[in-house]
């Protein structure tokens, strides 16, 4: 009985969602969680009301990006209250719940997935224009799990342009078809630089691998972000570059990004 009480609650919570969009990669270290963050923020300030869910739970990292990492969540006998980052977003993570940001999650499966579902399930995130989620890496177990849990009407593959990364974006990409997720596209990262001194355009990590592969793949392409070190710096100082380096040329490639993805939002 309990296990559908717990299933109710959360389809309960996903229909007052108008979007829910996945966001994850086929590799960790490709800048899911900073494109996931800025995203958010992004929508956010474009007047919808959006929810950001951090289930990468061995690696929670919004909280920090995001400026909050010192709150914690407001926890009732049968509630639990998103912390709020402006007035039109607020976000879960298991950063909250932590004593030390230094401590591991040392759990199994169904320890994870079970605390996924109280977040869906018993936060109170009201009506939502967006949820924003922030996925663990890769295409195995976790992801699947989450995918199934947290019905997403599309997704948003992130990868760098080399080929290593690009190998496993394109896995990613068949992953979330095999789950007949609507692929919004590929997020090409850290595709290359500007030197700050002469302004010579340096492809650092090369460029154009996540396009190549959203053509061959017939998806999507959403756009590149290129490396610049205030990214960096406003992730580490909780200020996120899309607001804060406003002016720079990775937060219009990025505002662009969103554009396409509002093309794609349910009314």
């Amino acid at each position: 009985m309990a296990v559908k009480e717990e299933e109710a609650k959360v389809a309960k919570a996903l229909a007052r969602i108008k979007n829910r969009i996945l966001v994850f990669s086929g590799k960790g270290g490709v800048g899911k969680s900073t494109v996931a963050a800025n995203l958010a923020l992004a929508l956010s300030l474009r007047d919808r009301k959006v929810g950001i869910l951090d289930v990468d739970i061995h690696g929670p990292n919004l909280a920090k990006m995001l400026g909050v990492e010192d709150k914690k969540l407001e926890i009732s006998h049968d509630s639990i209250k998103a912390v709020p980052i402006n007035e039109n977003l607020k976000l879960v993570s298991m950063s909250f719940l932590l004593e030390s940001p230094d401590l591991p999650v040392i759990w199994r499966g169904p320890m994870k997935m079970k605390v996924i579902q109280q977040f869906l399930g018993d936060v109170e995130w009201g009506d939502l224009d967006w949820l924003v989620i922030d996925s663990p890496p890769g295409t195995g177990d976790e992801p699947l799990s989450i995918a199934q849990l947290i019905p997403a009407t599309g997704a948003i593959i992130v990868t760098t342009p080399q080929e290593v990364s690009v190998l496993d974006s394109r896995k990613a990409v068949i992953f979330a078809m095999k789950l007949n997720l609507k692929i919004v596209g590929i997020v090409e990262n850290m595709s290359g630089m500007s030197c700050p001194h002469c302004g010579l355009k340096i492809d650092l990590f090369k460029k154009g691998g996540g396009e190549r592969a959203a053509s061959e793949l017939n998806v999507p392409f959403l756009g590149r972000i290129p490396v610049d070190p205030r990214i960096v710096i406003s992730g580490d100082e909780g200020k996120p570059f899309v607001v804060y380096q406003a002016d720079s040329e990775a937060a219009r490639a990025f505002q662009e990004i969103v554009d396409k993805v509002l093309n794609n939002e349910m009314p």
